[in-house]
């Protein structure tokens, strides 16, 4: 199975070192086995390896020397320097972490412009369509919805296999990833925190009425949230607050990067999947080509909302709400275009008899189809 970023870093890795980020079994350490047969691997999990990195001696022959985990090792930015800047390029240098590398051992010097980043998703609609023939996208983005876009229990297609898969995969993040790099003892609140998140997805999260559901401080909340944003376990959307008359809701979102997570209905479950697929695509786009897009939600002071706005360049660019079973347009869009009258419009619908185009641009699509070609302004 080729990943949609194996072209991108094949073209990058005699410039510079790669820097490879992503949830936990997205693939990563597999795609970078396969970038060149001729590679020696280093897992900073295994004691003979970390060994073998703490001297420094790996088979300098090869073509690409892989360092799975490094961030784990104590000034590892500084270490990855004095390696880079001491013998340089070859062999090719690629760092792979399941946190987010530019927030972890922060001590040392800094390895500004010797590096690439590159963030790899789960699957999505878009990259499962390069590689599995199927005569229904629907029937695919019915799987996401159900298993979520992790390779392996995507793959494997049973609700058996994704529930046991779900539990060990959190596991090891809670009792291990959090231990190891947080030094994080409140294991069973930060627990409670996630299953408090799962039922909340899509909503405007108060961060003192978590505090209160868990019994701790507002601060504290926010800390664990960061925590669990760098464990690439959910991810924020805010609100845009750029001049739409002051009224600004400042509560943002949070969405997992398994939509299998998420407890409520297919509406709900479908927005996560949306959201997955457009902050894909937004990275995917900034590492790739350096373009400047972000994600946010709307919303004025009267609850009126649209579910996300993609900016472009700090500029609003597209509008997207999410319904499951909608053919009427949202009335909301015309009240945000007000403020942003170049602004792009899309409704897209899980269940829809029949796309439409609107005089005023905008326009209502398929789910399946449009996941399928997403493209951004």
């Amino acid at each position: 199975m080729k990943r949609y970023l194996e072209k991108y870093i094949q073209e990058d890795l005699d410039k510079k070192i790669i820097l490879l980020t992503g949830p936990r079994q997205t693939g990563k350490t597999t795609l970078s086995k396969m970038l060149n047969n001729n590679f020696d691997y280093f897992n900073f999990d295994n004691l003979d390896d970390r060994v073998s990195l703490q001297e420094k001696s790996w088979d300098r022959s090869k073509a690409l020397v892989i360092f799975d985990e490094l961030h784990k090792l104590k000034n590892w930015k500084s270490w990855l320097k004095g390696v880079y800047d001491t013998e340089g390029i070859p062999p090719s240098i690629l760092v792979t972490g399941s946190a987010k590398l530019d927030t972890y051992r922060k001590v040392g010097d800094s390895l500004a412009g010797r590096f690439f980043q590159f963030r790899m998703h789960p699957l999505d609609l878009k990259e499962i369509n390069t590689f599995i023939e199927t005569d229904s996208l629907e029937k695919e983005l019915d799987k996401l919805l159900l298993f979520g876009g992790f390779p392996e229990p995507f793959l494997n297609g049973t609700v058996r296999f994704y529930n046991r898969w779900k539990k060990s995969h959190l596991d090891i993040i809670l009792k291990q990833d959090l231990i190891d790099l947080e030094n994080v003892q409140q294991i069973i609140q930060i627990e409670t925190l996630i299953q408090l998140l799962k039922t909340r997805v899509g909503s405007p999260i108060s961060y003192s009425s978590l505090a209160r559901d868990l019994q701790c401080s507002d601060k504290t909340v926010k800390r664990w949230l960061t925590i669990l944003e760098n464990m690439y376990v959910v991810f924020k959307v805010p609100p845009f607050h750029k001049n739409i008359a002051r009224a600004i809701q400042k509560a943002p979102k949070f969405y997992f990067y398994d939509t299998g997570q998420v407890i409520g209905d297919l509406g709900i479950k479908l927005e996560n999947t949306v959201a997955c697929a457009i902050q894909k695509e937004i990275h995917f786009r900034e590492d790739c080509f350096g373009e400047t897009k972000s994600l946010y939600y709307l919303k004025n002071k009267d609850g009126k909302e649209i579910d996300f706005c993609i900016t472009s360049n700090g500029s609003p660019a597209l509008m997207v709400e999410v319904k499951w079973k909608d053919g009427s347009l949202s009335p909301n869009f015309e009240i945000f275009k007000q403020y942003f009258p170049k602004l792009k419009m899309l409704q897209i619908s899980k269940e829809l008899n029949k796309e439409k185009t609107f005089p005023n641009g905008a326009e209502i699509r398929t789910a399946h189809n449009w996941l399928a070609g997403i493209t951004l302004p």
